[in-house]
């Protein structure tokens, strides 16, 4: 097992981050709060070439090789509790820490909130209901870390500076990745930015994750 990956960050979209080491060039599915911690606060494309660490979870199949990153060993202990509960496979769980930080995850299941649950694409009431069954006494458990939230509270990075086309490809991709036709990510992406030009790439992502 690959328990984590040290190397520099050479491409980062909000689905993906590619992370050189040792020559090799490693392809690492990634969570909105992971990317917007990767990102900081600047643009992404000044942080190409930083040095980088993401704890990771590699997930083999017949059909499929994927690695799945994480900032911290307790969001990687979050995301293998969410997929041990039946029917949640690796990328519902990741759309899942995509539409809230690691702490809210905690704090909505130890506290029985299946509708903030049932507001991700994907997870109907009574799936919600079986992972909060599941993970209720489970996830208070898990360290996150004292710096946990106030990472993911810092001050997110702001695209609005950017044309709205480049916000609307990334969105679109991001979402495609994640499983949704690219049609219908696309008109959705168009409303929201419509509605208000100034969202960030993350926010415009998570908007859609409530309405496709």
């Amino acid at each position: 097992m690959i328990d984590y990956i040290k190397g520099e960050l050479t491409e980062l979209t909000p689905a993906t981050a590619v992370v050189e080491a040792g020559g090799l060039g490693y392809e690492i599915n990634i969570a909105l709060p992971t990317y917007s911690t990767l990102a900081g606060k600047e643009a992404h494309k000044e942080q190409k070439g930083e040095i980088v660490k993401l704890f990771t979870e590699e997930i083999i199949r017949e059909d499929a090789h994927q690695l799945f990153g994480f900032m911290t060993k307790g969001e990687r202990q979050l995301f293998l509790a969410l997929t041990s509960v039946s029917g949640i496979g690796p990328n519902t769980g990741r759309m899942i820490m995509s539409g809230y930080s690691a702490a809210e995850i905690r704090q909505i299941i130890a506290t029985g909130n299946v509708k903030a649950l049932s507001n991700i694409k994907g997870i109907g009431g009574k799936t919600a209901q079986r992972i909060i069954v599941d993970l209720k006494d489970t996830v208070l458990k898990i360290d996150l870390g004292d710096n946990l939230g106030a990472m993911h509270n810092e001050p997110q990075m702001e695209l609005g500076g950017s044309p709205a086309s480049e916000v609307k490809q990334e969105a679109v991709s991001a979402l495609a990745m994640l499983g949704f036709p690219a049609a219908a990510a696309g008109k959705t992406v168009d409303k929201l930015l419509k509605s208000d030009p100034s969202l960030t790439v993350e926010k415009v992502i998570k908007e859609a994750l409530k309405m496709l």
